[in-house]
């Protein structure tokens, strides 16, 4: 028989004399392979010919594009979908077309081999999880993973069903409620996958496999010591005694619950969810759960959390392709070399991941052999991580730590292409930092200040070359924050911006670029935040009322513990830059002033607003309130303190629209997120206003004015939003 070849769009389909059909994902027009309702009907009518040509005996279900498998669900699609039924009535169809892929296998015999060579995400790995059998190439781009609950909504073409029976119920909920992607080795100890190969002989096993399967779900029955064996393992053991039984698997759901809510305070409705999509499939059958999960689905995929969070992954994609000027032909130059000033948390940090991450030859510049020594050992500490965590080969750890020099002196810096500065937040030190700099480097090095305050413009004054000068604002710890805030004046040249997001890029970071002002616009916003902190103290708001406002809402820590992180000392500095630049708008009582006089620093002295002991955070220090002068008395409502606290960041973010600091509310958003900790399930701050409605913040604003003072006066941005109705983000 002659197998009949349909017309397909987004596969490729061939069959082979051994009777193996290879039907390879390629979707029109697309660098991935993603799925949507196109991609749909292409695979029901590849369905359809395996299913009615008896002289197919097996299948292998590869892609056409190296490197890339099937990266899940077409997002900008899901965003199109407002209405529950439309999600609905998808999702049974993809549903239907999966279920058809397993009874390829299950009922007519012909075994489907998944051939995995990169990425197998969301709906690609709900796809592989519906063959009978999935082999993976061992290469660093392939990894599989459920990650729809970063997006706000849950895996609905079997995910939340497949899943816990193929991998047992703790570690499929472990991925699906944190939506982390595995790699090829774990992922065959997991069950995931069944076998790791070379990329070289992916679809040659790929076929030797699918080929031994023929006729039945099992290649040969396992012998009783096999099957003893497995019972027997711990793993087995320990499923038998949990999940496999009505009272184990209450445990495990209760547990999962638990850590839930304690992990989302109950702010995102998808972990729940999926929570109970499991559970509905084990304890009513696979069909109830199937339905269950393009309900939840229906309803999520709706939410304002699901809007705001599908925002943040758009914008990012978006960033990626942008190369911070107003002209996308700008290229940037190419960076071989770094030296970073200063050797402490953040200049260590900024050299680890110049080396870990960007594999950059980096120099640091301290002012004596202990804080060479200090910025060494912060890198070689950054390096051991990594391989502890197996994010490192052992074998690559020595050169990336060689990747990192240091010396007491300008040796070095001959052939330095972008300097960072990262020394004390002082404009005399800073400037004499830069002219020291040009006097050892060329004409066309980069002069980049890691400033967390001070307009690049005014150090800038110092330079011979203020064109190739640039703010590079990283955020502590350097190695785990995602944002770099680069901030350019109207002297720095274009192509110096181009080569420095192109650069924070390949150091993994999330680069916005915003204009140059005091603050710019990450510290600029927290200023307000901050300084509402000091003034609910001031009135006897206590200090866990304050952070569980905010913690409460979906900051990752509260505003006070902030303080003792970033450093009282710090933040008092900081606010007499913001007062002097913007005047009573940004003057707050000079309370915390106090506790820096009776030495109270934060975290980094062991003395702040919170007790600690041998570096862990206890309970408030009560003494704190006596060095205050006041007795705190919890009067002021959870929701008056959180209102207070955030219109402040909220209105300052739009006065950084207004006033040109801000090149986009998207690029607000992204800044407040990845920078501050903004709730992400709110979209960030303009989001956030839209979702609100401009006329209700308007509104809130005005009623705080009243109430405390002209620092509460609405942005005319949102003024303007609130009379026409219009959205801050378009």
């Amino acid at each position: 028989m002659t197998t009949t070849i349909p017309t397909l769009t987004h596969f490729q389909f061939s069959v082979d004399d051994d009777g193996v059909a290879v039907v390879l994902m390629d979707r029109a027009g697309e660098s991935m392979n993603t799925l949507g309702p196109e991609v749909a009907a292409d695979l029901n009518a590849v369905l359809s010919t395996i299913e009615e040509d008896s002289s197919i005996k097996a299948v292998i279900l590869g892609s056409a594009k190296k490197g890339n498998w099937m990266a899940g669900a077409d997002i900008r699609f899901l965003r199109t979908l407002n209405d529950p039924a439309d999600a609905v009535e998808m999702l049974q169809s993809a549903q239907e077309g999966f279920n058809r892929l397993e009874r390829i296998h299950t009922d007519l015999g012909k075994p489907v081999v998944a051939a995995i060579d990169g990425a197998a995400m969301g709906g690609g790995c709900e796809l592989a999880m519906a063959c009978s059998m999935r082999i993976v190439t061992d290469e660093k781009a392939t990894q599989l993973g459920q990650p729809e609950i970063q997006l706000g909504v849950l895996p609905a073409a079997g995910g939340t069903q497949r899943m816990p029976r193929l991998i047992g119920l703790a570690p499929a909920l472990d991925l699906l409620l944190t939506g982390k992607p595995v790699r090829p080795s774990k992922a065959k100890r997991l069950g995931l996958v069944d076998e790791v190969v070379p990329r070289e002989v992916l679809m040659d096993v790929a076929k030797r496999r699918a080929l031994e399967a023929v006729g039945g779900p099992t290649a040969k029955a396992a012998s009783p010591i096999e099957r003893l064996r497995g019972v027997l393992n711990k793993d087995a053991l320990t499923r038998l005694a949990t999940e496999d039984t009505p009272m184990g698997r209450k445990f495990v759901f209760s547990k999962a619950r638990e850590s839930v809510l304690a992990e989302t305070k109950g702010l995102y409705p998808a972990p729940l969810e999926t929570l109970e999509c499991v559970r509905i499939g084990l304890e009513r059958g696979f069909e109830a759960g199937l339905k269950a999960e393009r309900e939840a689905f229906g309803r999520l995929v709706v939410s304002p959390q699901a809007k705001a969070l599908m925002s943040i992954f758009f914008a990012t994609q978006d960033l990626k392709k942008e190369n911070g000027t107003d002209d996308p032909s700008i290229e940037g130059r190419q960076i071989s070399k770094v030296a970073v000033l200063g050797g402490g948390l953040m200049g260590g940090g900024i050299a680890a991941v110049n080396a870990i991450r960007a594999k950059t030859p980096t120099r640091i510049k301290e002012v004596d052999d202990a804080g060479v020594r200090r910025g060494l050992g912060y890198v070689a500490k950054n390096v051991k991580e990594g391989v502890k965590r197996r994010r490192i080969d052992k074998r690559h750890a020595q050169r990336l730590q060689n990747l990192v020099t240091a010396s007491t002196d300008w040796s070095g810096f001959g052939n330095v292409d972008l300097v960072i500065e990262a020394v004390f937040e002082d404009l005399d030190l800073k400037q004499a930092m830069l002219r020291e700099v040009e006097q050892h480097t060329t004409s066309d090095t980069i002069f980049a200040s890691n400033t967390s305050s001070i307009p690049i413009g005014d150090i800038a004054k110092a330079s011979s070359r203020p064109e190739t000068v640039i703010g590079m604002h990283y955020f502590s710890p350097v190695e785990k924050m995602p944002l770099l805030e680069i901030i350019t004046t109207p002297d720095t040249a274009d192509w110096v911006t181009a080569t420095c997001v192109a650069f924070g890029k390949k150091q993994g970071k999330t680069v916005i670029v915003v204009n140059d002002g005091p603050g710019f616009y990450t510290s600029r916003i927290i200023g307000p935040y901050m300084n509402e902190v000091a003034y609910l103290l001031a009135e006897g708001v206590p200090i866990e009322d304050i952070d569980r406002a905010m913690t409460s809402f979906g900051f990752p820590v509260g505003p006070v513990v902030l303080m003792d992180e970033v450093g009282l000392d710090v933040g008092v500095k900081v606010a007499k830059v913001m007062q002097a630049a913007f005047g009573e708008r940004m003057a707050a009582p000079d309370n915390i002033s106090k506790l820096v006089a009776d030495g109270r620093h934060g975290r980094k002295n062991g003395r702040g607003f919170y007790l600690y002991e041998n570096g862990k955070k206890g309970g408030v220090d009560e003494s704190v309130y006596a060095t205050l002068g006041v007795v705190p008395v919890s009067g002021t409502s959870r929701d008056e303190v959180r209102d207070r606290l955030l219109l402040a960041m909220v209105n300052e973010a739009a006065l950084c629209l207004e006033q040109g600091i801000l090149r986009s509310a998207r690029d607000g958003d992204i800044g407040a997120i990845f920078g501050l900790g903004f709730p992400p399930h709110t979209g960030g701050p303009f989001t956030w206003i839209d979702q609100q409605g401009a006329a209700t913040v308007v509104a809130k604003l005005e009623a705080l004015q009243e109430q405390h003072g002209a620092r509460f006066a609405p942005a005319q941005i949102i003024k303007s939003h609130a009379e026409s109705g219009a959205t801050l983000r378009q």
